[in-house]
């Protein structure tokens, strides 16, 4: 089947599901990131249009990074904190870019969400929701949301668009990681109708000093063995500064690997990157994870977490020490010579 006529068969049967029905909330991971804000911001924008269902959006944690709460202010999303949300009044609950049983979002367990759309590797807990739309293979769930717009005939306004857009840029890094045609194709679209000067703001997103503190901390902290590079941040406040270092070590001309982690709200939150063609990074945070937590991802990049039952400086020596023995053996740098970055 063609990808255009699943698109159609899908949005027949998310229009069928949200006929007769007047609310809806969309829960995104803890710690949303641009292309989970922009897919939501499209889910919300179908159900308004086809069904006149009105949306709220919750996750369980904040958006951390500068340029996504920009992005944010910029939707006007109102997005709202999951714990302080009574679900039951709602008629219909949705997932996007995350599925249920994944560490990275806080629906309560026993609640099977009636419409998942992610393009992350299908969950076995995603395949009894009663609407699912999952596509591994796309760089970005705004790309599939692109293309239900596309399908029902709705031109998205300039702050959709431009959300979308960055939400494909963000996760494929301006498409040169696992993009497909899809991505292209609706990157192409998007682009003639997104507010480049709010693109442009949104990317130059403001910090405060804590954020070069933070910095300065992981670029002394950072270590290089062999091609693998990782870092141990702490306790952090702003949970997407883990996956921000990831990034901005793996740019390390010496670097195949990167990892960094630290301690967020009783767990241990982690981020792998990666240049080289095997192991997947996902197959590489499962490992670091094992037994502990829950991690998945992609073939470049990836995340993971471990919920803390001991929470003792000495349970985290532990730990910090399993996660870098861990990801040393599995790629291939156990016995290479560590040095500092500075």
């Amino acid at each position: 089947m063609s990808e255009a006529n699943r698109t159609a068969r899908k949005l027949a049967d998310l229009r069928a599901l949200l006929a007769g029905k007047a609310t809806m909330v969309i829960v995104l991971q803890d710690d949303p990131d641009p292309d989970a804000l922009g897919s939501a911001a499209a889910l919300r924008k179908l159900a308004n249009t086809l069904a006149g269902v009105s949306c709220s959006l919750a996750c369980g944690g904040t958006v951390g990074r500068a340029e996504n709460r920009a992005l944010a202010r910029y939707l006007d999303l109102n997005l709202r904190p999951l714990a302080q949300l009574d679900l039951a009044p709602f008629d219909l609950v949705a997932m996007v870019d995350t599925q249920p049983g994944h560490g990275n979002q806080s629906l309560p367990a026993n609640l099977v969400p009636h419409v998942v759309l992610d393009h992350h590797p299908c969950h076995r807990e995603t395949r009894a929701a009663a609407f699912r739309d999952v596509r591994r293979r796309y760089g970005a769930t705004s790309t599939i949301l692109h293309e239900y717009l596309r399908e029902a005939g709705i031109v998205p306004e300039a702050p959709l668009a431009t959300a979308l857009l960055y939400g494909i840029r963000s996760d494929t890094q301006d498409l040169g990681r696992e993009a497909t045609r899809a991505d292209v194709d609706a990157y192409e679209t998007l682009y003639p109708l997104a507010n480049k000067r709010m693109l442009g703001t949104i990317q130059r997103g403001e910090v405060p000093s804590a954020y070069f503190r933070l910095l300065a901390a992981a670029i002394e902290r950072a270590r290089l063995c062999g091609r693998s590079m990782y870092c141990e941040l702490g306790d952090v406040d702003n949970a997407d500064m883990i996956a921000e270092v990831a990034d901005l070590l793996l740019r390390h001309e010496d670097a195949d690997w990167s990892l960094c982690w630290g301690y967020h709200e009783g767990r241990a939150l982690l981020s792998v990157r990666t240049i080289a063609g095997a192991p997947d990074a996902a197959s590489v945070v499962r490992r670091l994870v094992s037994r502990r937590g829950t991690g998945g991802g992609h073939q470049t990049m990836a995340g993971g977490q471990v919920t803390l039952r001991d929470d003792s400086a000495a349970a985290r020596r532990r730990l910090d020490r399993l996660i870098r023995q861990r990801f040393l053996r599995v790629t291939g740098a156990e016995t290479a010579l560590c040095r500092r970055l500075l």
